[in-house]
């Protein structure tokens, strides 16, 4: 599995992010920066991801977890999950992965599955905190039925190894031919391993849970 490295992954989502919204925005950084003072949330995520990135100014970790900071504490809970990845990695602050789990829980809480997919994976790995195989999977549920997809791929291998989960087949294939059609090339390689073990009706009954999940999504995705 790809265990913390999906953490790391969690920091280039930020990147992508963040590198569109600079991209889109016109306004000079030092009008970004009077506004974010004067209280305009926005406008202080536009400014933390700036100073992340180094796009518009000298890239300063620092002010980047200060203005993250500050909307966590306003509970924004993309901006919880921000600080959570900087503390665990020591950006701007000192490491301190008990604090970054503070923040992960707190954005969790309000369903952000990229934080719930990151309390998976310090579990999984238990490198940072305890490994603890039924509380990475629980979170990884939770972040994979809220569509992360590297939550899913991970959640399928745990079902296929029995990893804080029954070992379930079924669950296993459907959990990765979900993430496998939204393009992630591990799960990809994992269908066909998954597959050997299946037989015809097993297979069977896991597409047409694949294709019932994808076709509800689209639906609830649809203007």
């Amino acid at each position: 599995m790809r265990r913390l490295v999906i953490i790391v992954c969690a920091a280039l989502s930020l990147t992508l992010a963040a590198s569109k919204i600079m991209a889109q925005s016109v306004v000079p950084i030092d009008d970004i920066k009077i506004r974010a003072e004067a209280g305009d949330r926005t406008a202080a995520r536009q400014l933390a991801e700036a100073y992340y990135l180094g796009r518009g100014v000298e890239q300063d970790f620092k002010q980047a977890v200060q203005w993250y900071e500050k909307l966590a504490k306003q509970g924004d809970a993309r901006s919880q999950t921000a600080v959570g990845l900087m503390y665990l990695r020591g950006y701007g602050v000192e490491k301190d992965t008990g604090t970054a789990m503070k923040w992960w829980q707190l954005a969790a809480a309000q369903n952000d599955p990229a934080a719930q997919y990151n309390l998976g994976s310090l579990f999984l790995e238990g490198k940072e905190v305890g490994q603890n195989y039924i509380d990475a999977a629980r979170w990884y549920q939770q972040a994979a039925t809220r569509g992360h997809v590297q939550a899913q791929s991970d959640l399928g291998l745990m079902f296929f190894h029995g990893k804080g989960v029954e070992k379930n087949l079924v669950q296993a294939y459907y959990w990765s031919a979900i993430a496998a059609q939204q393009g992630d090339d591990v799960a990809q390689g994992n269908l066909k391993v998954i597959a050997t073990e299946m037989n015809q009706g097993q297979i069977k009954e896991a597409e047409a849970r694949t294709q019932e999940w994808l076709k509800k999504t689209r639906k609830v995705g649809q203007p």
